[in-house]
């Protein structure tokens, strides 16, 4: 008899990954893949299917928790989760206090501190990969999340199922090693946070739930326990299944237009640095406010700061000029038509 359809299913995610992995592995180099586990259902179920299918495959795991400090005994829980995670046989099992900051909100700063985390135990043991235990409902929140601040396509493209750590892209990394930027990758995409818990219960895993999940003073919270139940119950309980679809279709788009874009500012951008005004003004507008988003980051704009509106207003200056003003964008980044240019620069040049 085999295992639960649960942990069939997780096992199945986690192997496909793994089989990813060795793919891009050098052969003579048993790859070490990090498991992140809050101690909760979705990345418990992650760590043992992690702990059971890599020695399988050929593949060294591991796993990391992060202790955010934000609850009163905090730090005792992350040593429990730690002894958890090595009672599954995963080796190295690493607990790493953060500090969280203000910047950005609440969310915004534990996930910044979260992921500088994850990084830095990435490079500390040369880890090729870092699994992450965000589920298909996970997918659904940050779409809505997405849908709400109306940033475009990419904003509801949500999580990517492979994304490279914030080290860098691709070559050698910040180890000096010369091995690639280790890869975030996010098996449980496809997969309900019903079944995760579900695996959890069968193989008697204990998981800890956190009350910040349920704190209706953070945003994803309120997103997932009342503007999710409301949208099932209007239009039925296939909503976080298509919110997830339309992450997939969502991101192929973006994708695309993405790729256009770079191949267009190539062909826009004049040997001084500007961008050429006839060049831009024939791109479909999809296209072209990216090629002056990625000219706006470039000239020193904080991707963070930069908001549809500052494109919109700079995108004016090329379909609607009127003899206007300079703009001001994020960063002390000016934006004016020069003639039949576009100039993007520091306001002090």
């Amino acid at each position: 008899m085999g295992p639960h359809p649960a942990v069939a299913a997780i096992r199945l995610a986690v192997r496909r990954v793994l089989h990813e992995v060795l793919l891009d592995a050098r052969p003579e180099v048993a790859p070490l893949v990090i498991a992140a586990c809050s101690g909760g259902a979705d990345s418990m179920a992650l760590a043992s299917a992690l702990a059971f299918e890599a020695p399988r495959v050929g593949v060294r795991a591991g796993a990391v928790t992060v202790d955010h400090g934000l609850q009163a005994g905090s730090g005792a829980r992350a040593r429990e989760v730690a002894e958890r995670l090595a009672s599954l046989g995963l080796d190295p099992v690493d607990a790493v206090a953060v500090e969280v900051g203000r910047g950005g909100g609440p969310e915004a700063a534990a996930r910044t501190a979260r992921y500088a985390a994850l990084d830095a135990v990435a490079e500390r043991y040369r880890a090729t990969a870092v699994l992450l235990g965000h589920t298909r409902d996970d997918q659904a929140e940050t779409v809505l999340l997405g849908l709400a601040r109306g940033s475009g396509t990419r904003s509801l493209a949500g999580m990517a199922a492979v994304s490279l750590g914030p080290s860098g892209a691709k070559g050698p990394g910040a180890n000096g090693s010369g091995d690639p930027a280790h890869r975030y990758r996010r098996p449980f995409l496809a997969i309900d946070r019903q079944t995760t818990r579900k695996a959890c219960l069968v193989q008697s895993l204990p998981v800890w739930d956190d009350p910040h999940n349920a704190d209706p003073s953070f945003t994803r919270s309120r997103v997932r326990h009342e503007a999710l139940p409301v949208l099932e119950k209007a239009l039925g309980r296939g909503v976080v299944e298509a919110l997830a679809r339309t992450a997939r279709l969502s991101r192929d788009d973006a994708d695309a237009l993405d790729a256009w874009a770079l191949e267009a500012q190539r062909a826009a951008t004049r040997p001084d640095g500007t961008l050429e005004i006839a060049a831009l003004r024939t791109l479909p507008p999809a296209v072209r406010r990216r090629v002056l988003r990625r000219a706006a980051i470039a000239a020193g704009s904080p991707a963070g700061s930069l908001f549809a509106r500052h494109i919109e207003e700079t995108d004016r200056l090329i379909t609607a000029w009127r003899g206007q003003r300079p703009l001001n964008l994020p960063g002390r980044v000016e934006a004016r038509r020069q003639g039949g240019r576009l100039v993007l620069q520091q306001a002090n040049q």
